[in-house]
């Protein structure tokens, strides 16, 4: 068997190319999903800062929520939206313990100057972290700062000099108290006025902890943890840089995501793809298998001879998809590091468990579709395989159809889950209702591929020789074209659903934008934001009627058991004068009743229905710093995808949100003012980074929000649909292949040259325009509940991505057969 399983191998070279190719892309996809989770999991950051602090205390950065009881007690968590903090006064109850030398509260956060570049703004108490000792002046005192020699020399400045900064708690002009050697761009301010400066007043990032002589670094950390309670973690070694990069946690949350939930969908996709291929090219043997059962093979040596050529193939072509696997996680890494969505210094973690389940995944697909794929003629008697390979099995199975129709069910009951979920929730179960689909077309593709055969035909009739032997041939094989149009009808469903859903997104918000913000001028800034206050000056402008501010943060709520996020809107001013500059859509209640002690909330009508929030009734908050607050609902609206899904006063938020710089300032031009005259007055406002615009800016805010999914999406879609677009290929130009004694034939009766392209040139256009109607439709199902759940409407297909889609289809079924064709033509008939 094992000679003959090579023989097979060497002298069928392009049915086991085929099988190679989709093996080898196969173990691609696994391994650069499973290099993900691998990451998602075990990510890590090297402290830098912090590498000389033997203990750092810092605040959680996973928000916690426990179900159930007894061995029923299930503990859900998910990562803050912002950087939590600590009260600063934990350090003094930290350092009273005995073997602590110092315990150093440290406070970050960015400063603006017009004429500097960024700078990080810090609590003089942190230079001890720094080792930042000053080689001019003294310590700063209140009105003063200490800054960086580098940074002086560009400003111009020495000790005794003035220089304006702006931070998020205010602008002002500081007297220079001296200068240090610190090598980033830093401020130091005096410790009684840094918390009140970033805007977070009693609060540090985290609490570094100093030893005494003699005093080793585990119990420096019980000390410290005894200290802090259940206030804080303390952390040691690598977790000390997770305190210097809380935003790690939500990155391991993403990682795994990626790595997890699409991965799955993704390995599924692969062992699919595989197992169709590795059938096609069995199926593609009948008349070998049936002429080895005639001379006396038995049925487990032809089983046998099919595990054997898996066994040579799969763990070859698995292997060659290592590396490119492994390219594919590190550009994709590299990617989420640069758009900021995992931290600078997490490294990309490659281990063998992810390559072992990539090659193992697609030898166990081989050697199942193969024994599957075999079963039936292995098991027919000598006498009648030879006439069982001859002709195509018309009917599928009973138990393929049964499955099939089950497929399909699931199909629907997940669309109908779907349509009752919102957000991310009903994203992610997307993939699984077009992969649920997908088996279903799968299962029954034989039964498709005749349907699309006869009403597809019909047309073909009309094309002269060609279009008749295309119609004839695609009625009379079924199950050859099911197997071509099945990967087209993925590539449509796949790359349509994921492109799809963020057009309906994307559309949507702007739509949203474009009807909720009525402001007449928009105050942005190109630096990091603008000071509490701006709103206020920017009211005294002589032309200005309402001006308030946005400060864009995020929460977790609970719903149905789970935490989820979700943006919030903080505002400033008074709610009854919100209307005058957006308009949310308020479906009940009144944003007027908004009260800034936080515990008031207006809520959008699709997160109201997953946590079934009413006016007059509470939602459970964790805001962007993990502070958990049950505020009254009193508004619900309709406009929240585009402009925040939550509504607080901006006092309520801003000191538990990441900074306490405002996004924007919407302003309202007093009646009969002059817009450009008004603009010319807003832009003299002394805030470094500045801009004036009309309502454009709020809305490329938003789409810069919505730039990370929209970029996530557009990747999966490129690895499913590059991977599904490859196997559409791969199985159209094995399919054509195997067509040698069908088109020698043809030549043998007269048929010419330019008919038998034209012939397999309308059969591909068949297989195209079967796969895309199909896909479409899976797609469209898909979308309906999809877009009802996250946007409450209807889904949006934008133009281009059909246009893509459809001509990607076209031209991958022509070039996929014609390019074989020619090579089968290029030889003479015989």
């Amino acid at each position: 068997m094992n000679g003959l399983a090579r023989a097979s191998v060497r002298f069928r070279p392009a049915s086991f190319a085929g099988t190679f190719i989709a093996l080898l892309f196969a173990a691609a996809v696994v391994t650069a999903c499973g290099t993900m989770l691998q990451t998602g999991i075990t990510a890590h950051v090297a402290p830098v800062r912090y590498a000389h602090v033997p203990v750092v205390a810092a605040a959680d950065p996973q928000a916690r929520i426990t179900t159930g009881h007894g061995d029923n007690r299930d503990t859900e968590t998910a990562a803050l939206t912002d950087q939590p903090r600590l009260d600063t006064a934990l350090a003094r109850t930290i350092a009273a313990r005995p073997g602590v030398a110092a315990a150093v509260p440290d406070v970050a956060f960015p400063v603006q100057s017009a004429h500097l570049p960024p700078l990080t703004g810090r609590n003089w108490a942190a230079h001890a972290i720094d080792g930042a000792n000053t080689v001019q002046g003294h310590a700063p005192l209140a009105g003063e700062v200490v800054l960086d020699a580098a940074t002086a020399r560009a400003a111009g400045v020495g000790t005794g000099g003035t220089v304006a900064l702006t931070a998020p708690g205010g602008a002002q002009t500081y007297r220079v108290a001296g200068l240090t050697q610190e090598a980033a761009p830093t401020a130091y301010f005096a410790d009684s006025a840094a918390g009140t400066l970033s805007g977070h007043p009693g609060k540090a990032d985290a609490i570094a902890v100093f030893a005494r002589p003699g005093v080793p670094t585990d119990r420096l950390a019980d000390q410290t943890r005894q200290a802090v309670g259940t206030h804080a973690k303390v952390r040691t070694g690598d977790g000390r840089g997770e305190a210097e990069q809380p935003q790690l946690a939500s990155a391991r949350e993403l990682l795994t995501a990626i790595g997890g939930s699409f991965g799955g969908i993704a390995t599924a996709t692969a062992v699919f793809v595989v197992m169709g291929t590795v059938s096609l090219a069995v199926g593609q043997r009948g008349r070998e298998i049936a002429l080895l059962r005639a001379v006396g093979a038995t049925p487990r040596q032809i089983r046998r001879t099919v595990a054997t050529e898996a066994m040579l193939v799969a763990p070859l072509a698995g292997a060659a998809g290592i590396l490119p696997g492994l390219a594919l996680a590190r550009w994709w890494f590299d990617q989420l590091v640069d758009k900021g969505a995992v931290p600078r210094g997490a490294q990309l973690s490659v281990g063998w468990i992810p390559m072992v389940v990539a090659v193992g995944a697609g030898l166990l697909a081989s050697l199942a579709a193969g024994h599957l794929a075999a079963r039936r003629p292995s098991r027919a008697r000598p006498s009648q395989a030879l006439g069982e390979a001859a002709v195509e099995r018309r009917r599928p199975g009973v138990i393929r159809t049964v499955l099939g129709l089950a497929a399909t069910a699931g199909g629907c009951v997940l669309a109908s889950v779907a349509a009752h979920e919102t957000g991310d929730d009903a994203a992610s179960i997307a993939l699984a209702v077009v992969f649920s689909f997908m088996v279903a077309v799968a299962l029954l593709g034989p039964v498709v591929a005749w349907l699309a055969a006869a009403v597809l035909g019909l047309p073909l009739r009309a094309g002269g020789a060609p279009g008749a032997l295309a119609a004839a041939n695609t009625r009379a094989n079924a199950r050859r074209l099911a197997s071509a149009i099945t990967p087209i009808v993925l590539v449509t469903a796949f790359c349509g659903t994921l492109m799809c859903m963020q057009g309906t997104l994307t559309h949507t918000a702007r739509q949203q934008i474009r009807d909720g913000v009525v402001a007449d001028q928009v105050i942005g800034s190109g630096g990091a934001g603008l000071p509490a206050g701006t709103a206020d000056r920017a009211a005294r402008v002589p032309g200005v009627d309402t001006a308030v501010g946005v400060l864009r943060t995020g929460a977790l709520y609970r719903a149905s058991g789970s935490l989820n996020s979700t943006t919030v809107l903080g505002v400033s001013g008074d709610p009854h004068r919100l209307t005058a500059v957006l308009q949310p859509g308020v479906r009940s209640g009144s944003l007027g009743d908004l009260t800034g002690d936080g515990r008031t909330v207006a809520v959008d009508s699709l997160l109201a229905d997953t946590a079934h929030a009413k006016v007059g009734g509470y939602l459970t908050l964790w805001l962007g710093d993990g502070t958990q607050v049950r505020p009254r609902v009193v508004a619900v609206y309709e406009r929240g995808l585009g402009l925040g899904e939550l509504m607080m006063p901006r006092d309520a938020v801003a000191g538990h949100a990441g900074s306490a710089y405002d996004s924007q300032v919407l302003v309202h031009d007093r009646a009969g003012a002059r817009p450009a005259d008004v603009q010319r007055a807003l832009a003299r406002l002394d805030v470094p980074g500045l801009t004036v615009t009309d309502r454009a800016g709020y809305r490329a805010q938003t789409d810069k929000d919505l730039e990370l999914n929209a970029w996530a999406n557009r990747v999966m879609a490129i690895v499913l649909g590059g991977f599904a677009a490859v196997a559409a290929a791969n199985t159209l130009v094995m399919t054509v292949l195997d067509r040698r004694r069908e088109v020698a034939l043809l030549r043998l009766t007269g048929t010419t040259r330019r008919q038998v392209l034209g012939m397999l040139r309308w059969e591909a256009l068949l297989v195209a325009v079967a796969g895309l109607v199909l896909g479409g439709a899976i797609a469209w199902i898909t979308l309906i509940p999809i877009a009802r759940g996250t946007t409450g409407g209807s889904p949006y297909v934008p133009p281009g991505t059909v246009l893509a889609i459809a001509g990607g289809a076209l031209a991958l079924s022509l070039a996929a057969t014609a390019l074989p064709a020619r090579a089968l033509l290029s030889r003479p008939a015989r």
